[in-house]
């Protein structure tokens, strides 16, 4: 008798968004400036993931996963519901690249969306056992929720050159 080992369900994390289940799924998000937080109970197989935009919520409006201070107490709050224990999940965290060349603190998003990973985990107690932060380019990453693995792919910037003579890159099919 052979064993058939089932695929894992997939789901694509959009920005402002999270993502927790007991079941397997592999989880797909792709970051520039942006920050992902993987937790990872290894005790009950478990995982979620979140992927903010902006560093912290200032009061106003909704109090969305769009910033790190709630998609991270929020991430934490479903991991929870689900039967882990704070003490029992290990963190991964990725994402924070500068993406627009300032030199404007207020447009250093991507280290301050690091900085806020970082001071929340440990304030939790959360061990951070890997990372892949920072940096010029973005990622594409995928979570197992099930193993707490995380592939990543770098993706780089590129610049399409625009030849006056060659037109192709912006042809369209003009028919009435």
């Amino acid at each position: 008798m052979q064993l058939v080992m089932a695929e894992p369900n997939t789901h694509f994390l959009y920005p402002s968004a999270l993502f927790a289940s007991r079941e397997p799924y592999i989880v797909n998000t792709i970051l520039g400036s942006c920050v992902a937080v993987c937790l990872y109970d290894p005790t009950l197989k478990i995982g979620g993931i979140n992927h903010y935009m902006l560093p912290l919520w200032n009061g106003q409006g909704l109090a969305s996963p769009k910033f790190g201070n709630i998609a991270i107490e929020k991430l934490l709050e479903k991991m929870t519901s689900l039967g882990s224990q704070q003490r029992s999940l290990r963190a991964k965290v990725f994402g924070g690249a500068n993406i627009f060349e300032s030199k404007l603190q207020q447009f250093q998003i991507g280290e301050r969306n690091i900085a806020i990973a970082e001071q929340m985990l440990h304030d939790y107690n959360i061990i951070i056992i890997s990372s892949s932060l920072g940096g010029s380019t973005g990622r594409k990453i995928q979570f197992n929720t099930h193993t707490g693995e995380v592939l990543q792919r770098m993706i780089e910037k590129t610049t399409m050159e625009k030849d006056p003579a060659d037109a192709s890159y912006c042809k369209t099919n003009n028919t009435r």
